[in-house]
């Protein structure tokens, strides 16, 4: 224990000497929650926002750490964010109060995220950590919807108070990691941010990609879920498009080798009046370009999803579906990509390709269920991500 105790104290020095932090260990981020506008859309009697309310999210993390550190936002906020009595726990049980620049209550201006000082917990891969924070509010949360744990005042949250689905402020958490692992980052709407999968269960396809990539190359991957419900490629809709929020949650992440992309359909379905036509297969595909083009700089390869069908749902039309379509034989068949995830060939109906299999779509005929999202995850060719001369290679899909 003692020798730990060095090692961790160690390392906690090191991250003030960039130098010698790169040399002996790196930041990786082991969990990630794409920034995201307040929503409104929740019923009188049950506002999405907080008052005096205190915030339970139990993270489970993709990189194995002795050192860790959160990553508050306000970056789309609509006003200012005050949070207190911020606390992190790890496996060991401890809570640990978290700071950031020495300070336990915290502002954020519009625009601004915050980094925590470092905290010496630590945490296995696949391990929980479970962090706190009290909103004195009235508040709204400013990142995706993550599962979270409400309670009243700034007591602590029972780990088995009622799970539910909310926007928060946690956008990362990022662990020192003396063998660094390569950074996947699933990048799309709510069919990517898991929308509908059980709640908990962490079924949505990134999850079950990290967990076959772990099994096939231990400690060799983190994936990263950078959806967000409503996301399109060429317009801003709830949340700013694929394009525009491209530097801050794929390009600012240490680490990054892969982006999975799958975006399009909010652009191609109507508005809700079939007047209002979707983007065509040009606009959508001009900017999957650009989106390539920009991470190839950075030396990030692309691999890109297909859309999944999406007959039967209410904004469906035969030119969306056209559209679809035309964009997915672009994506399978122009080489832009640097890999393909054939979504709509492993989830489609063989009988009827423009709706999804009855087994693997949810009620709205849109998004996965559960069976769904494990066949999308199953659909990608682990190979993709280890080329010749890098650890796994070949052994991937054993």
């Amino acid at each position: 224990m003692r020798t730990r105790g060095v090692a961790i104290a160690l390392m906690l020095a090191l991250v003030g000497t960039p130098a010698l932090a790169q040399q002996a260990s790196a930041w990786r981020p082991a969990w990630i929650a794409a920034p995201a506008p307040p929503r409104f859309d929740g019923p009188p009697e049950a506002p999405l926002g907080y008052l005096d309310q205190t915030i339970r999210q139990d993270i489970r993390l993709g990189v194995a750490a002795d050192v860790v550190r959160l990553r508050i936002s306000n970056e789309v906020g609509l006003e200012p964010l005050a949070l207190d009595t911020v606390t992190a726990t790890g496996p060991d049980g401890v809570v640990r109060p978290v700071t950031f620049s020495g300070a336990r209550d915290i502002a954020l201006p519009i625009g601004v995220a915050l980094l925590s000082d470092p905290l010496p917990i630590a945490v296995e891969r696949g391990g929980m950590l479970s962090v706190s924070l009290h909103a004195p509010g009235p508040t709204r949360g400013v990142v995706r919807r993550v599962p979270v744990r409400l309670g009243e005042g700034v007591a602590p949250v029972a780990a088995d108070a009622l799970l539910v689905r909310r926007q928060s402020f946690v956008s990362a958490v990022y662990a020192l990691s003396e063998d660094a692992p390569r950074v996947v980052v699933a990048l799309g709407d709510s069919i990517t941010e898991g929308a509908t999968a059980t709640l908990g269960a962490e079924a949505d396809w990134p999850s079950v990609l990290g967990r076959r990539l772990e099994a096939a190359c231990p400690g060799g991957f983190v994936v990263v879920n950078a959806g967000i419900s409503g996301n399109q490629v060429v317009r801003d809709g709830r949340s700013a498009n694929v394009r525009a929020r491209l530097d801050r949650d794929v390009l600012s992440l240490p680490g990054v080798t892969h982006v999975i992309l799958i975006e399009g359909i909010n652009d191609i379905r109507h508005d809700g009046n079939p007047a209002n036509v979707g983007r065509s297969a040009d606009e959508v595909i001009a900017a999957y370009r650009q989106v390539i083009s920009r991470l190839h700089l950075h030396g990030i390869k692309v691999i890109g999803g297909t859309m999944t069908a999406f007959g039967g749902s209410e904004r469906f039309d035969a030119r969306s579906e056209a559209t679809r379509q035309a964009v997915n034989t672009f994506i399978r068949e122009s080489g832009a990509f640097d890999a393909v995830a054939d979504f709509d060939a492993a989830t489609r109906d063989p009988a009827q390709t423009d709706q999804m299999q009855v087994d693997l779509v949810g009620a709205d005929r849109l998004h996965p269920n559960d069976k769904g999202y494990d066949t999308m995850a199953q659909a990608i060719d682990l190979d993709a991500f280890a080329p010749s001369g890098t650890g796994c290679h070949g052994d991937l899909d054993r």
